[in-house]
């Protein structure tokens, strides 16, 4: 695997959690799996064991530099290999690349030469292949920053024997990022001329135009990227893949999602014993001020419209007047935060707003809400719904993506419901779902038998692992026939 993110190694959002969860999984089930991360200046933590493998990396010249660029086409980089759970990982260090603030880009934006440095990362996993000499048959890459990797070895390496018989796989876990590259930078991929068009390269695009296997992370989602709306503006390439791109919804990790062991809740509780949620439940609102005479609301996350939390802005007046709490941790758009702000200072007994990042305190609020808000625009997979479902909380979500694929209403489908849903993303709609969320409050067996269910929910990694397996072994079929 090549990824940007691996948990608990360096992380910004779930691309993180989903790369070393399926790592370890598929080690679990007794693959052999490797994981090139970057060696970043902010890198949270390494393996005890590393030991170094030095490579050297090719890549392109700058225009600009003329005969004394030809220093720069190959470059010492130092592989770093440990034990993480279940894999191996491997930190790619080159210093002018990974050595600095942010893992994308600091407070002007993104860094110009990404193309350059996720080039390298890419670069240096294929060059370890050919260094250790053993074959893979899986290259699997993560989001655009895998992209030169794929791309470099269709084309650098396409008459490598030992290299040629790897299968590749490119799993796009939000396809708003594409990875452009302008044509006058497009020098540091050292990718032929033929890859892109006269403005530039969209890493993106091109990995998904030439890997043997390209899916995303939930089956709904996959359906919505057919579609303009949704696809990001590479709708018309994935439609050219037919049916070799595909949806795998993603899992949790239970045992680092589990109520019954979590040191940061005041009380544990399970499916089989739910009474320690009532403590939690009490200590979150005794903690923010608020009244727990009704159902509490939990928002947790990024706030910006893409997930919809300004539905959330636009309707928890009227939530709270109809008799909820709310409770919101996270940053983002200022008017939202500030429209949230207002109201809780308005009604501090019924609101509380927690501007900063906080994984404790994001872990209390799945434990000790009732309800969790997802009302995102779209949403590949998610992961909120499903800790929060783990953790005994009734999601409250948009029909889009994964959230389609893992909540069903509750009023809708009485039998199997685990949640509360909405179509339109419009504050109506998602008053009208939190208002029927209220109702179902109000009579406590119903509740709890929701409750239940939820919990018991099957959201492991054990299927979804399963399901990488199988598209592994069709990528390998498809790669032996065009071989």
């Amino acid at each position: 695997m090549v990824s940007s993110e691996c948990e608990p190694f360096a992380k910004t959002g779930g691309l993180a959690d989903v790369v070393d969860a399926l790592a370890r999984a598929l080690g679990r089930a007794g693959h052999t799996v490797d994981v090139y991360l970057p060696r970043y200046r902010t890198l949270s933590r390494a393996p005890a064991d590393l030991t170094p493998l030095e490579v050297v990396v090719p890549v392109g010249v700058d225009p600009a530099l003329g005969a004394r660029g030809e220093a720069g086409r190959r470059i010492p980089v130092t592989i770093w290999s440990g034990s993480a759970d279940g894999y191996r990982l491997r930190l790619v260090e080159h210093d002018p690349a990974f050595h600095r603030d942010g893992l994308y880009g600091g407070p002007d934006g993104d860094y110009p030469d990404n193309g350059l440095r996720f080039t390298i990362l890419g670069r240096a996993a294929l060059e370890a292949i050919r260094a250790e000499a053993r074959p893979v048959d899986i290259l699997h890459g993560h989001d655009w920053q895998a992209g030169p990797a794929i791309l470099s070895l269709r084309t650098r390496y396409a008459f490598d024997p030992l290299m040629a018989r790897a299968a590749t796989i490119q799993t796009c876990h939000n396809l708003a990022y594409h990875g452009w590259v302008p044509r006058d930078r497009a020098w540091g991929l050292d990718l032929p001329d033929s890859v892109g068009d006269l403005h530039g390269v969209d890493l993106l695009r091109e990995t998904v135009r030439i890997a043997d296997v390209v899916n995303t992370v939930s089956p709904t989602y996959a359906q919505e990227s057919l579609t303009p709306e949704y696809g990001a503006g590479l709708d018309d390439v994935l439609r050219d893949r037919g049916e070799r791109y595909t949806g795998i919804l993603n899992g949790v990790d239970l045992g680092l999602w589990d109520p019954a062991t979590d040191t940061a809740l005041p009380a544990r509780f399970s499916a089989h014993d739910a009474s320690g949620k009532a403590v939690c439940r009490a200590d979150l609102a005794e903690r923010h001020g608020l009244d727990a005479g009704g159902p509490i609301f939990g928002l947790v996350g990024r706030l910006d419209p893409q997930k919809g939390f300004d539905l959330v802005a636009g309707g928890a007046a009227a939530l709270v007047d109809a008799g909820a709490r709310l409770i919101v941790l996270g940053t983002g758009d200022v008017r939202l935060v500030e429209g949230l702000k207002a109201l809780a200072a308005a009604r501090a007994d019924r609101v509380a707003v927690i501007e900063r990042f906080d994984r404790d305190e994001a872990r209390r609020i799945y434990a000790g809400t009732d309800v969790f808000l997802m009302p995102s625009r779209f949403e590949p997979s998610g992961q909120g719904q499903l800790i929060a479902l783990r953790y005994g909380t009734l999601p409250l979500a948009r029909l889009t993506g994964g959230l389609a694929d893992t909540i069903r209403d509750a009023d809708g489908d009485p039998d199997t419901g685990n949640g509360f849903t909405f179509r339109e993303a419009d504050v109506a709609s998602f008053v009208e779902a939190g208002l029927r969320a209220i109702v179902a409050y109000g009579d406590a067996p119903r509740w709890a038998a929701i409750q239940r269910r939820g919990m018991l929910t099957d959201a492991s990694w054990a299927g979804p692992a399963a399901r990488y397996e199988e598209l592994y072994r069709w990528a390998i079929e498809l790669r032996q026939a065009a071989i």
